[in-house]
């Protein structure tokens, strides 16, 4: 079993965000979340995260509902990685991991051997080693975001969530971090804008609209023009390498053409 949300729906601020969506990873799988803006990306994470509870339908975690389980239970094996998640404190890397441990820590404990071991591999698997002494705000924004994912890591979770990780990195940041998702012995849902990321990245895609999966399913088979032309309102040429089974999405200037529907 894995994480999975059951037909849910959910209303913030009186608009309906999430509208009837299923989400049934395989596990170990990297799953992407696409869609224009407001199309509920974000929101559906939040409701797979625990932080909010669905209106109708199910979310649960090895087939217990997500509802009746306790946060510190829910973060042994969900973490989640936010777009911007920034600091003040004067702290070093090492100590932003270290806070990946407070689920398993008792409420008046401190570290534990088991702690610094699990700090440490969650270090060397992002390659923040040398690193780990630093001052936080003396990292690169591509730094930071490994970071925390190794903060994330150090959680020893089964799954991961990502709200557009990529946002505001260059393009090789980009990609060693979405490559280093891809790798991590987790299962992943990933909300990203970026089309190419997710065809060249991720096992399965949802497309979202309005808050309801339009399509979903591996990127070759779900990426084709005329959905990114309905969905997205743009014009695009999709190229297959028959030899990694990805796709590549280029888009071109000026509105789709309007289908033609035969009488």
């Amino acid at each position: 079993m894995t994480l999975h949300a059951e037909r849910v729906s959910w209303r913030r601020g009186g608009a309906l965000v999430v509208d009837g969506v299923t989400v049934q990873p395989a596990p170990g799988s990297t799953v992407a979340l696409l869609g224009p803006n407001g199309s509920g990306k974000s929101s559906l994470l939040r409701l797979l995260q625990g932080v909010a509870r669905p209106d109708t339908g199910t979310v649960t975690l090895d087939g217990a509902d997500l509802s009746g389980m306790r946060r510190r239970e829910i973060a042994r094996a969900v973490a989640t990685v936010t777009q911007h998640a920034e600091t003040d404190a004067d702290i070093i890397v090492r100590d932003v991991v270290r806070l990946g441990r407070t689920p398993h820590r008792p409420l008046l404990g401190g570290d534990t051997a088991e702690d610094e071991r699990a700090i440490d591999r969650a270090l060397a698997h992002v390659g923040l080693t040398e690193k780990a002494r630093q001052r936080w705000h003396t990292l690169s924004g591509g730094e930071r975001q490994r970071a925390h994912i190794a903060r994330a890591l150090a959680q020893e979770p089964r799954e991961l969530l990502l709200d557009e990780p990529t946002n505001h990195l260059d393009i090789r940041h980009q990609l060693e971090l979405l490559a280093l998702v891809a790798e991590l012995p987790v299962t992943a849902v990933i909300a990203l804008h970026d089309l190419n990321l997710a065809a060249m990245f991720c096992d399965v895609v949802l497309v979202l609209r309005s808050g309801r999966v339009v399509a979903g399913g591996p990127p070759a088979d779900v990426l084709t023009p005329a959905l990114i032309a309905d969905v997205y309102g743009v014009r695009a040429h999709v190229a297959h390498d028959h030899v990694s089974g990805r796709i590549s999405v280029a888009f071109q200037a000026g509105a789709p053409e309007p289908l033609h529907v035969a009488p």
